[in-house]
């Protein structure tokens, strides 16, 4: 067997985070050594680790100090390749792997759609550099994953990558973990028997998830019914939230717990989960709440929700921003009118199926 190496700046909550912790306890099930190594020792999924995987601190306080010692450790170990996952871990990825003279693969994943994150970038330093490291750092790379075809089109149109380096992935968000999990109890007051139904959202409370709009959704529901909001999750936009929720009049039905470790306990008591999001790249979170038998209702935001939910076939779609849109599909769903995806069609992101297709690229296989 093969060893692989993936990088990354820490292991602090993040979907990109939980996917590579997900990829790299599959390598090492597959039997491959694997070797995770992260530019600072942090983070709430160090302990999701498996024990089968090295961890390999850099030491590096900020992502340009890792470059020296990621370049070091391709020098001394030999992967057969290695995986990186956002914009600055993947240009030190590449670089460190041109100091090298590294031979193995160089697999970077692009975790959202490009050009929207970018417009939307709050730092002047992101509105600059991330554009130039996807259109001409990513050249270097032998793969560019998308995650979903939005991505895909975007990085070939957009950024112009030579369609020839251009893998599309689907992110590993059905695993064995989420359907142990989701049975875990929820200890919250709010889904006891007996009470309204919640509706929940997960993400980080930041201006990409959009939860304005959700709140001002589930104040036209509110309005026509007893129910309660919940989301985890959180984030530099958690006062404007909740000053929101007070002039809307609904503080007392709504709450923001902040991050939880177990979120899918949650989605599998909650009458519906909603996704608000302005852009995505691949939301795991909608995956795993049709995974724990929540129904979903989503904006068609690019990228990723149409193509998890069949274009509204296992979930309902409603536009980016449109608040009377999404309060009619949630007052939708909680009147029944709630599809759920069939298990062989959530087989196409289940962890194992989807690391064999990285680790073809990883292995340079046919």
């Amino acid at each position: 067997m093969a060893k692989v190496a993936l990088f990354l700046s820490h292991l602090q909550g993040g979907g990109a985070e939980r996917v590579l912790v997900t990829l790299a306890n599959q390598f090492a099930a597959c039997g491959h050594a694997v070797d995770f190594i992260l530019a600072q020792r942090q983070g709430v999924y160090l302990k999701e680790l498996s024990p089968q995987v090295n961890l390999v601190d850099l030491g590096a306080r900020r992502m340009a100090l890792a470059l020296m010692p990621l370049t070091r450790y391709l020098r001394q170990q030999h992967p057969a390749g290695i995986l990186s996952s956002l914009p600055y871990p993947n240009m030190v990825s590449i670089l460190a792997a041109r100091l090298a003279r590294f031979e193995g693969s160089v697999v970077v994943r692009e975790a959202n759609t490009p050009s929207y994150r970018t417009r939307e970038a709050s730092l002047l330093k992101d509105r600059l550099l991330e554009p130039l490291i996807v259109r001409y750092g990513y050249r270097y790379a032998d793969w560019v994953v998308a995650v979903s075809r939005g991505v895909l089109h975007d990085l070939q149109h957009r950024a112009r990558l030579p369609a020839g380096r251009l893998a599309l992935i689907y992110n590993p968000a059905y695993t064995r973990r989420v359907l142990e999990l989701r049975e875990q109890p929820v200890e919250h007051p709010w889904f006891a028997p007996d009470q309204p139904p919640v509706v929940l959202s997960v993400g980080r409370l930041d201006p990409q998830k959009d939860f304005e709009t959700l709140l001002k959704a589930f104040a036209q529901v509110r309005s026509q019914r007893a129910v309660r909001l919940m989301v985890l999750g959180e984030g530099p936009l958690r006062p404007q939230l909740e000053s929101l929720a007070q002039q809307l009049g609904i503080a007392d039905s709504v709450s923001l717990p902040g991050f939880v470790e177990n979120p899918f306990a949650y989605m599998r008591r909650a009458a519906l989960f909603v996704l608000s999001s302005r852009f995505e790249g691949f939301p795991n979170v909608l995956v795993q709440a049709l995974a724990c038998g929540c129904p979903v209702v989503s904006t068609d935001c690019l990228s990723g929700p149409a193509e998890i939910l069949d274009g509204g076939r296992y979930g309902h779609l409603v536009p980016v921003g449109d608040a009377d849109a999404l309060a009619r599909a949630m007052l939708r769903v909680l009147d029944g009118d709630a599809p759920r995806a069939p298990e062989e069609w959530l087989m196409q992101f289940d962890e194992e199926r989807v690391a064999q297709q990285y680790l073809k690229l990883l292995l340079n296989q046919p």
